[in-house]
């Protein structure tokens, strides 16, 4: 089955009680047993919910794995997989990364004894890096906000001598460009609230892998802890996905002509876009991707935040707001939003300015976003 196809198709089944084309939204909490432990395959919603199994299957089939977990919200996903661990283990990450991950690893679990190391891995050599502590390797590519790229293959090879987990957090990318597991990741990660979902009305992660133990413990875990979605939010991305491919389609498009735009205006002195032939990833990013996704961040000629506040705040379509990947343009300033739960000294050393911008390309004209910045920019 073709990934077109698999977005409408893969795990979704017309109801077999009442033909509904559309996957019910199981609204339960519990369900009837004729005695004790004799049911019809759920106990507990927390445990099992039809409309959710039928996502899971879903996610698993877009990216090529054989399991797949929803939970909460992207960062309840990785939660999840850093419970996998045991004090004193390492992960090795990104340097470049979300500022929500980065808090999740340093605030929370550094405390618990699991401890965390941010590098360049698009360097691709993860054997200088890597100490005898490090038990999983977390990747973000494309990354956030700079836009890096970091070779999969390459570092799940070098990750795999050595048995160390590998998981890419996929969210940038979709699986409509980029299948992790078949460049030999371990686990896939998405916050679904963004390209998945892509209505900005839903918040949810997920999880896929290969592995049945693997599965199995992050199964326990998303049980155990109960950071489960609820069926409505399923429905939600269920519905999102089947438009997955056409709206990634569409957005990448549109974002390939803005960053040209933006790469010629004289107010503007760097743009991060991995189209772009001459961006340190450009190759590994052709080679591992299907395009070079809808996500574009600048640095402004002025670099300073209250030249780059003008900008933010002289759109009209695109909307200062967090979060990315809905139909709608959104602009952001990571250094104060999304970034902000990073120290200043580390966001400058990967290049994260109190300047830059990033844009989540939607849907709309081209040219009225394209004119939307100009007026923007005449701001400063």
């Amino acid at each position: 089955m073709k990934f077109n196809t698999k977005v409408i198709h893969a795990g979704v089944k017309p109801d077999p009680q009442t033909g509904s084309v559309m996957t019910p939204i199981y609204q339960t909490s519990t369900y009837a047993q004729t005695e004790p432990g004799v049911h019809q395959g759920y106990e507990y919603a927390r445990t099992q919910n039809p409309t959710r199994d039928v996502l899971q299957t879903n996610l698993a089939a877009l990216e090529s794995g054989k399991f797949g977990i929803c939970y909460a919200s992207g960062l309840a996903a990785m939660d999840a997989i850093i419970k996998t661990m045991n004090p004193g283990d390492e992960v090795l990450s990104t340097n470049d990364l979300y500022g929500g991950s980065y808090r999740l690893l340093r605030a929370v679990y550094e405390k618990f004894g699991i401890k965390s190391r941010f590098v360049n891995l698009s360097d691709g050599d993860l054997n200088k890096h890597l100490s005898k502590e490090t038990k999983l390797i977390w990747i973000e590519t494309p990354t956030n906000p700079m836009l890096n790229v970091v070779d999969i293959a390459a570092v799940c090879a070098q990750a795999k001598e050595k048995n160390i987990k590998v998981c890419v957090d996929n969210t940038f990318a979709s699986p409509y460009l980029q299948r992790p597991l078949e460049l030999g990741a371990d686990m896939v990660l998405h916050s679904a609230t963004k390209y998945l979902g892509g209505h900005s009305d839903v918040i949810l992660g997920a999880v896929v892998c290969n592995d049945q133990e693997l599965a199995d413990q992050l199964a326990f875990i998303q049980n155990a802890t109960g950071a489960v979605p609820g069926p409505q939010d399923c429905f939600l991305i269920l519905r999102g996905i089947k438009t997955l491919h056409l709206r990634v389609e569409r957005a990448c498009k549109n974002a390939r002509k803005i960053a040209k735009f933006l790469q010629s205006h004289p107010k503007v002195s760097s743009v991060n876009y991995p189209g772009f032939k001459d961006h340190p990833s450009h190759k590994i990013a052709k080679a591992q991707m299907e395009d070079f996704g809808a996500m574009v961040s600048f640095d402004l000629t002025d670099d300073s935040f209250e030249s780059a506040k003008k900008v933010l705040s002289g759109t009209k379509l695109f909307l200062l707001a967090e979060s990315l990947g809905g139909v709608e343009s959104l602009i952001g300033h990571p250094a104060s939003m999304t970034h902000a739960s990073i120290p200043k000294k580390e966001r400058l050393e990967v290049g994260l300015t109190d300047s830059l911008i990033r844009l989540s390309i939607g849907i709309e004209d081209v040219d009225d976003l394209i004119e939307d910045l100009e007026t923007a920019l005449r701001n400063i």
